[in-house]
């Protein structure tokens, strides 16, 4: 009998959301949902199990790691790709690493969630009613609407192109910049291709759609933020380090530009005492782009059928290839 734990299962939902059951008789499975601190504390974790099923990259998986789990045999991860995964490492130890499908229209719909609750101070708002308040719940506040005003878009792949479309039919002005967008692919998506400089001085409000990566990490600095109107919002929804937290901090607390909603962080989950979760001007939700009900049972099903096809000598959407 072989042994799968599920790790990072946050919501205490992995096993009822997929087919685990059909599995029985070969693979006993065990989800935790505690967050493990580092290295000591996972490979005391999974010593005795030879299958994964990482969710997204919440628990990273470097080479030291992998080394320290000699029983390991299969990684499932929720995705596409797992930068915190070390492929080449588990290949060299013989590792097969797999991964699964997952939606990405929740994240685009999350950024516009975040924007308007940005824009008509909804939290603040509904805080207020909570407390038995009424209008003036955030106060010296009023909300904006978003008709007429610029959204800067950083990437315009197929995240951003959605909230570029969903832009457009608020009556919002579309630019983007990336490294690699062209005029024309802009304007096959309904926006108008920017230099970032220009981008960032123009926009009402700015959301981040980039991959982490080397050409992305601190792409939006203090000089970039700089450039902000004070009016503006920043927007992120794709991975914390693209955006220099130190610096978004410190534009937050002198009130450079208006505001920020973020959805993603240097350091997950996000520490008690990190001063974002003192500013009154962020809106923060625990990285919940890609975190519902359908996205869950399309990924967790992809998993227990990649863990039955690994078994039947069948690999199903390998990522790198065990040596």
């Amino acid at each position: 009998m072989l042994r799968a734990a599920i790790l990072d299962d946050y919501q205490r939902v992995a096993l009822s959301v997929a087919d685990w059951a059909s599995l029985a008789g070969q693979v006993e499975v065990q989800a935790f949902s505690d967050v493990l601190p580092d290295i000591d504390a996972a490979a005391a974790r999974l010593q005795d199990f030879e299958i994964v099923v990482a969710m997204r990259e919440r628990t990273p998986f470097p080479k030291a790691l992998i080394e320290r789990l000699p029983r390991l045999k299969l990684i499932v991860t929720t995705g596409h790709r797992n930068a915190a995964i070390d492929v080449a490492a588990a290949s060299a130890r013989g590792v097969t690493v797999c991964g699964t499908e997952m939606l990405g229209y929740p994240t685009a719909e999350l950024t516009w969630g975040l924007i308007l609750s940005l824009v008509r101070r909804i939290p603040w708002e509904a805080e207020s009613m909570r407390r038995t308040g009424w209008q003036g719940g955030d106060p010296g506040s009023l909300g904006t609407g978003v008709n007429g005003k610029t959204l800067g878009l950083l990437g315009l792949g197929k995240l951003g192109g959605q909230v570029a479309a969903v832009g457009r039919a608020f009556g919002m002005t579309v630019i983007a910049w990336s490294q690699n967008l062209t005029a024309e692919k802009a304007a096959a998506a309904g926006a108008a291709r920017v230099e970032k400089a220009e981008l960032l001085r123009r926009a009402d409000v700015v959301s981040i759609h980039l991959v982490l990566g080397d050409r992305t990490r601190g792409l939006v600095g203090a000089a970039d933020l700089a450039l902000m109107k004070p009016t503006a919002y920043l927007v992120n929804t794709s991975r914390g380090p693209i955006v220099d937290e130190s610096a978004l901090v410190a534009a937050l607390k002198e009130r450079r530009i208006a505001g920020a909603a973020l959805d993603v962080y240097d350091r997950e989950p996000l520490p008690a005492e990190h001063p974002l979760r003192s500013l009154g001007n962020a809106l923060l939700t625990p990285h919940l782009g890609y975190v519902t009900a359908e996205n869950y049972r399309l990924a967790y099903g992809q998993a227990v059928d990649g863990i039955r096809a690994y078994l039947a000598g069948k690999p199903l959407r390998a990522i790198g290839a065990a040596g």
